[in-house]
């Protein structure tokens, strides 16, 4: 039984070194979580197994889970980088497929056709304004027309922090495009990973929550900086070698247990 035992110990400590590895990885990607892998132990027993003499069989992954602690600033002076000084997520819609996603990373940029995008090409969702009032209940693209009423050329676009986009014209005129749609989950940690620092709405996550940057849980937004990886490369590092050793300690039993067996079978010889 030893060896299967220490068998359970070898995946998981492979798991674990697989979780570390991707946080390492992506230690410079922006708007990246990095991951924990949690354990528990297997106990095989019966109603009439005697608690005193209860022996263990190994261990399981009983969860790998994201940290949505907020990572480190970085100033780039780009008026379409964007972080959220608090709580939520940037909604996003692929132009193609139609799927939202939900990002921690902001880093936009206008196309050719006025869209506000990510480098993906999946564009940010905005509330629309009726009547210079922020309508919640609906999303939109976020989209800066080409030309004002008047014919004037675009020539910036800012965003503040309460999230409203607004587009500047050679006339000196200005429109607001709409307010930066933010999500948040009641468990977040249960959002599905899609790649590219992006999650899509899970069964444990529970449906999104929408709301203007700067109210209610939701945090405001920063111009002009990005939000890097939560991952701490020291701290990684420490518990890449705790993994090394778990892995190390776990072949050591089997071929202790192999040692033993091949000692047995020399006896009987």
């Amino acid at each position: 039984m030893s060896y299967y035992t220490s068998l359970t110990g070898l995946k998981n400590a492979q798991t674990d070194l697989n979780v570390i590895s991707h946080n390492i990885a992506n230690a410079e990607t922006n708007g990246f979580k990095k991951s924990t892998t949690q354990f528990a132990d297997i106990i095989s027993s019966s109603v009439v197994t005697d608690p005193s003499l209860t022996v263990g069989i190994g261990s399981r992954v009983a969860n790998i889970a994201q940290n949505f602690t907020m990572g480190a600033i970085e100033q780039t002076g780009n008026a379409l980088d964007l972080t959220i000084g608090g709580e939520g997520f940037f909604t996003t819609v692929s132009p193609t497929s139609g799927s939202t996603e939900y990002t921690r990373n902001g880093a936009f940029s206008v196309d050719g056709n006025g869209f506000i995008k990510n480098a993906q090409g999946a564009r940010l969702q905005v509330f629309p304004q009726v009547n210079g009032v922020t309508n919640t209940a609906s999303r939109q693209d976020a989209q800066v027309p080409a030309t004002n009423a008047a014919g004037s050329p675009f020539a910036s676009v800012t965003v503040d922090q309460q999230g409203q986009v607004v587009a500047g014209y050679d006339d000196g005129t200005t429109l607001t495009i709409g307010t930066v749609a933010l999500a948040n989950f009641i468990a977040p940690t249960g959002l599905k990973q899609v790649g590219d620092s992006s999650w899509k709405v899970s069964g444990k996550s529970g449906a999104p929550n929408y709301g203007a940057p700067g109210t209610g849980a939701f945090g405001a937004l920063d111009s002009g900086q990005l939000e890097r990886s939560n991952v701490d490369i020291a701290e990684e590092l420490v518990d890449l070698i705790s993994a090394q050793r778990y892995f190390q300690a776990n072949a050591k039993a089997i071929d202790t247990a192999t040692q033993i067996s091949q000692t047995v079978i020399n006896l009987r010889t």
